[in-house]
């Protein structure tokens, strides 16, 4: 296989190519029987990057003049690119073209950078394969250059370079057929299929688009579609101007190819062509192509239903600024022709449309959740055109529909790489000499933790003591994790990424691994953990008179749930530490929470639910409301407090770099659906 030193980001390294250490074992394909290794260009890259995560394909050469050219133009691409680069088992290799003596090239005069950028890709392939050879020639391995540019390709077999489409070498691979499916629809975006009328208006090109925004003629904003009716949608407009800030856009022809979170430009319609937000639900039933009239017999429906004193401005799509695609989750809903190899897929977001795809597996993937991406939608079809990426398993299955919620909602729950495992400190671990110099120690404390039942990462614990002249000290304990995890490493940039624990029914995704989470950084009973402290002296009117923060190292005495902790509160027979600390604490919390209410606080807490799971199969078997206890609101007025002091803290500390988040009254637009439902009745 190929191996290069560790693959150097674009325009960084040694320049030095790969050298060879073993024969490349990849798929068996038809045109390329001998040895082979991929080299794409940036277009194949960009649309083609399904194909080339697959397992199938290996041996990969990646230029850094591609690389640039991607990180540029798409930055999801870029870091799936990278994270292919450093998977050993894939073998993609980034070559820095630009930076070595016989593959860097000039451009020429009257050379675009785009031509420039495919001649440097051309002379790195001829290269490669002058190179390969010298080193050993009895392999006789082969670097094929691949590309789904027309001139590109013609030049490069002028050259003797070995070039095909991507398309072509894929249906090479004669043992892996599936890949096919798999295969991006490459064609322009705005092209139109063979046959069939003219649905949409052609879109401004964006130099027009933003010469529009610019002059005031277009607004941009984000493109926002309607779960209830797929004809209907709202554009979010950019900037600070408050006239226009929502604009609605409805018909099939206005909405004019926007897909949900794009960012579009739009056109005002006169004020004679205003409507109303439809009231109307209407979901998309997948109608043949050409069955337009039905599509404006809708529309017409939308129409009828005008209330004439709800106006609002409305516009229509007049170009797309940035397309916001990712993969989608959904099922196949296989075509009653027979034979057929166009199928509708059904995102499971209903603001997404229905995307035709072309599958030989339309039997295998009925019934199945699977994902697809989109790669285009012609002005003269219905729907976008996408293609097949991943079988995810059964509809139904409890796993499958876990991995369904998780990718709509773009929660990252993959298992943690090993280097971001390679920064976890090494076990056993204990608390030095060293930790212990910087840090105050508060393991004398009666500290508890109170949380629900079954709570392995414990980031917070309390404690409340009567002090000398009569005052109450009481403290927050949070989890230092900070101690565990440094600026900027693997582990760092992967909990940035996650952002939040994530809880399901019968699992968690950890924010970071669970080492930390259920371990180091939990805060259990009867071991000694570091901590960040928040420490209050208070009267017993729950008024602060001092405040102070440090770093401390706490030994937590017991490990409650809220039940636990109500029951010790409540029994009269109870009066050790632990409980006489959880009645100071609860007595404090209700004080300090009729404050919060006093001054205007809003509670917006709706119920919580619980579920019980059968004990072997692990399906939920029933369903609860969580009954809040005094503990629950004890505990929550706490985190409250040592968040408005550490707020308060910032803001004397560092007053320039102190944000408050403000939420402002909603706009009496927002309420005009409910209003006109109301009246209705």
């Amino acid at each position: 296989r190929l191996c290069p030193p560790a693959a150097p980001a674009p325009g960084t390294g040694n320049g030095n190519a790969p050298g060879l250490e073993a024969r490349p074992s990849g798929p068996a394909s038809s045109l390329c029987p001998r040895p082979h290794c991929l080299l794409p260009d940036t277009n194949l890259l960009l649309h083609q990057i399904d194909i080339l995560e697959d397992p199938v394909i290996k041996n990969v050469i990646v230029l850094q003049t591609v690389l640039q050219e991607v990180r540029n133009r798409s930055a999801p691409v870029y870091k799936r690119i990278r994270d292919l680069i450093q998977n050993p088992e894939k073998h993609f290799y980034s070559f820095t073209n630009e930076h070595h003596r016989e593959t860097y090239i000039e451009q020429k005069r009257g050379e675009t950078s785009n031509d420039r950028n495919d001649r440097a890709i051309r002379v790195a392939v001829k290269w490669y394969n002058e190179h390969l050879k010298k080193i050993d020639d009895e392999e006789k391995i082969q670097v094929i250059f691949l590309t789904n540019d027309r001139t590109n390709k013609e030049k490069a077999l002028e050259e003797g370079i070995t070039a095909y489409t991507c398309e072509e070498y894929i249906k090479s691979l004669t043992a892996n057929p599936e890949l096919v499916d798999r295969l991006a629809c490459v064609s322009d975006e705005g092209k139109e299929i063979e046959g069939g009328k003219i649905i949409f208006p052609e879109h401004i090109p964006l130099s027009k688009l933003q010469q529009g925004i610019k002059s005031g003629i277009y607004l941009q904003g984000t493109y926002r579609a309607s779960r209830e009716n797929y004809l209907e949608a709202t554009v979010w407009v950019h900037g600070d101007a408050e006239e226009n800030k929502e604009i609605i856009v409805q018909g099939l022809k206005h909405l004019n190819r926007a897909i949900h979170e794009d960012i579009v430009a739009v056109e005002l319609l006169a004020k004679d062509e205003w409507v109303a937000p439809s009231s109307v639900v209407l979901q998309d039933d997948g109608q043949n192509e050409e069955d337009i009239e039905n599509e404006e017999e809708k529309e017409n429906t939308l129409k009828t239903s005008v209330n004439k004193d709800m106006l609002r401005p409305t516009g229509r799509v007049v170009g797309i600024i940035k397309r916001n695609w990712r993969p989608y989750c959904g099922m196949l809903s296989k075509s009653q022709i027979k034979e057929a190899r166009r199928h509708l897929f059904t995102p499971a977001d209903r603001r997404i449309p229905r995307i035709r795809i072309e599958t030989r597996q339309a039997d295998t993937l009925e019934g199945q959740r699977i994902i697809v991406a989109i790669d285009g939608w012609p002005r003269n079809s219905r729907y976008p055109n996408g293609h097949f990426v991943k079988n995810l398993g059964s509809a139904g299955d409890k796993e499958t529909e876990t991995e369904v919620l998780l990718l709509e909602h773009d929660v990252p729950h993959q298992a943690f790489s090993q280097a971001v495992l390679s920064f976890l400190p090494k076990m056993p671990w204990r608390i030095t000499e060293e930790d212990m110099k910087h840090r105050e120690d508060l393991r004398h404390l009666n500290v508890c933790s109170v949380d629900p039942p079954g709570c392995t990462d414990i980031d917070d614990a309390l404690h409340c003591r009567e002090i000398e002249n009569g005052n109450l000290e009481v403290g927050v304990h949070i989890a230092d994790v900070s101690h565990f995890i440094r600026p900027g490493n693997a582990l760092d940039e992967e909990s940035v990424k996650r952002g939040t624990t994530v809880y399901l029914c019968e699992k968690r995704i950890d924010m970071v691994p669970e080492l930390l989470s259920s371990n180091l950084c939990s805060l259990r009973s009867n071991v000694d953990r570091l901590a960040f402290s928040c420490i209050w002296e208070m009267n017993h009117k729950a008024e602060i008179l001092k405040t102070r923060f440090t770093k401390s190292i706490i030994n937590s005495k017991a490990s409650l749930t809220y039940a636990e902790a109500q029951m010790r509160i409540d029994s009269a027979a109870m009066n050790d530490a632990i409980t006489t600390s959880l009645r100071g604490l609860n007595k404090l919390a209700k004080i300090l929470k009729k404050k919060r209410i006093d001054n205007g606080a809003l509670t917006l807490a709706s119920p919580e639910v619980r579920f019980h799971m059968d004990s072997e199969t692990h399906d939920p078997i029933d369903l609860q409301t969580k009954e809040l206890k005094e503990t629950n609101s004890m505990v929550e007025e706490f985190m409250l407090l040592a968040n408005i002091s550490v707020a308060q803290k910032i803001y004397d500390e560092f007053p320039e770099f102190a944000l408050l988040r403000k939420h402002p009254a909603p706009p009496p637009s927002n309420y005009d659906i409910l209003v006109k439902a109301a009246k209705s009745k």
